[in-house]
């Protein structure tokens, strides 16, 4: 029983919000202690701490200096973009810097003045750190948003790549997907990777300039328009399974794919006016602590938790040494209103005993290493102390380390997977072209057909040639005098002796009739 409890530690989480404080210095029958609670840190502008990245070399306008053209005068092709002029350089810094009395500075690509050949262009924001995001991120483009772009993210520092959201002015064209939009997802599709069209479609007003990831919409679903219900929303990060991680990002990366029309089709004669700008970049969250931090401050160029409950590292993920006694688990928001700090303990502490978390009932001692190890781990686990899951699982991310169901197979898709393990999220190595959690999806310009292949063609780049017709992106359909894997070939040049003939029967009707009749007269037989 609790006879007293320092005014502060009520005071503050009334005044900070929830899972603002991790401990406060109570007294109890057995004398003073401290008390752990879950905590995170503040929200902030992740913008100040980010490195970004723009590709391909040479994408950034200005070297050489070119002149370009907006929408509103297309003719009118007065402004020029020049890297050695500080007036008339537009550098990826310019997506993060603060805009003085209201002009806007931006990044800008080169012109599409190699039409027809893709402008693409890929916009990298790195943090070194995990981060979980809390309000939208919006991207804010100057002279018309593209018509076609991708938003990706990663959770291992860019070593790998999973699509966040897709963008088009006609979701099915571009991506082969419907058009769906976020407010209408439902309790169960919250972390559904959607195609939108609601930021592509050209609106012929400037004030149309931004494109956004929704993240205050999906957090709608559990706490409401209003965001008023946020203990609903903390207890389906904690039980919904993949809910948190869709969240937490390390990078994220635009992919640009064709830029503002202008509501039109692309007009060769002027491509001058095709380009991309972003003027601002706002990402909102906090860091990643696994709820064992209340603060995150920038140390030697990178953000850090100040760790709390004698865990340690970036992200608080393991336990301080000499704390060691039981393994290391991340804090919970349950139960609500102060969640559970799942913090490390000392040896001799009330965790001191081997603890194998219900999967194993014998433990060994293994005199030259001075450990206790459990002993023929069950439900899949495996570790010290079961606390990993073996070799083709994962962990679930809703149950507790206790629970039989802690392990989860991870179900690789045998074609699509690089083999069958996954990494903490569940997420498989997928081969090349192939997508998705299990990998038995296909990226954009591939198809399935019991692994992913690169179309063979298509209605926009790859064009089948001569009159060829696509069929279902694998192949053309070549008309007659025509072969290759584009139409692109004639028969005849195959086959000299009738390239003749074949050049005859292209010029007229009357021309192929009289060969006809010349090859059966001469006995050759069937055409």
């Amino acid at each position: 029983m609790l006879y007293l409890v320092a005014l502060l530690s009520h005071c503050l989480p009334l005044a900070m919000g929830q899972y603002d404080i991790c401990k406060s210095w109570v007294t109890t029958d057995d004398g003073p202690s401290w008390e752990f609670y879950a905590c995170q840190p503040k929200a902030m502008r992740m913008k100040d701490y980010v490195t970004v990245r723009v590709d391909p070399a040479g994408i950034t306008c200005g070297d050489p200096p070119e002149r370009f053209c907006t929408h509103e005068n297309p003719y009118l092709c007065s402004d020029e973009c020049d890297a050695s002029n500080p007036d008339l350089a537009h550098p990826p810094k310019l997506m993060f810097d603060s805009e003085d009395e209201g002009l806007a500075t931006y990044w800008q690509s080169v012109t599409w003045r190699r039409y027809p050949e893709p402008l693409l262009a890929n916009i990298t924001l790195s943090w070194n750190k995990s981060i979980e995001l809390t309000d939208d991120i919006v991207i804010t483009f100057e002279y018309g948003r593209p018509t076609i772009m991708m938003l990706e993210k990663s959770l291992d520092n860019g070593r790998t790549w999973h699509p966040y959201q897709y963008y088009a002015d006609d979701c099915m064209e571009a991506f082969s997907m419907p058009a769906r939009r976020v407010r209408d997802l439902s309790t169960t599709s919250a972390n559904r990777v959607l195609c939108t069209e609601e930021y592509s479609r050209w609106a012929g007003s400037k004030k149309e300039k931004t494109v956004r990831f929704e993240v205050r919409d999906r957090f709608a679903i559990f706490a409401g328009p209003d965001l008023k219900n946020m203990d609903n929303l903390y207890t389906r990060l904690e039980s919904a399974k993949g809910l948190k991680d869709f969240f937490t990002v390390t990078d994220l990366r635009m992919r640009l794919l064709r830029p503002a029309l202008g509501g039109t089709y692309v007009q060769r004669e002027n491509l001058y006016k095709y380009f991309y700008a972003v003027s601002n970049i706002e990402v909102t969250g906090r860091c990643k602590c696994n709820l064992h931090a209340n603060l995150c401050t920038f140390k030697e160029g990178s953000l850090q938790c100040e760790c709390e409950h004698n865990t340690t590292g970036q992200d608080c993920g393991k336990c301080k040494k000499n704390f060691r006694s039981r393994s290391w688990r991340a804090g919970s928001y349950l139960p609500l209103p102060n969640g559970s700090p799942n913090a490390c303990a000392a040896a001799g502490s009330a965790f001191g005993n081997c603890e194998c978390y219900g999967h194993s009932n014998r433990c060994s001692y293994i005199d030259f290493l001075n450990v206790v190890t459990c002993v023929s781990c069950k439900h899949n686990t495996r570790g010290q102390h079961c606390q990993h899951c073996r070799l083709g699982f994962y962990r679930n991310s809703s149950a507790e380390l206790d629970d039989e169901n802690v392990c989860i197979e991870c179900n690789c898709n045998q074609i699509g997977s690089m083999h069958d393990r996954c990494n903490e999220t569940g997420y498989c190595e997928c081969k090349e072209g192939a997508t998705g959690p299990k990998c038995d999806d296909c990226l954009p310009n591939y198809y399935w057909r019991q692994g992913c292949f690169p179309n063979v063609c298509d209605d926009e780049l790859l064009l089948c040639q001569n009159g060829g017709t696509c069929y279902q992106n694998q192949r053309c359909i070549c008309p007659v005098g025509f072969k290759g894997v584009l139409c692109q070939q004639s028969r005849c040049e195959a086959d000299k002796k009738d390239c003749d003939g074949a050049s005859s029967v292209r010029s007229s009707l009357g021309t192929v009739l009289l060969g006809v009749l010349a090859l059966q007269l001469r006995g050759w037989g069937d055409l």
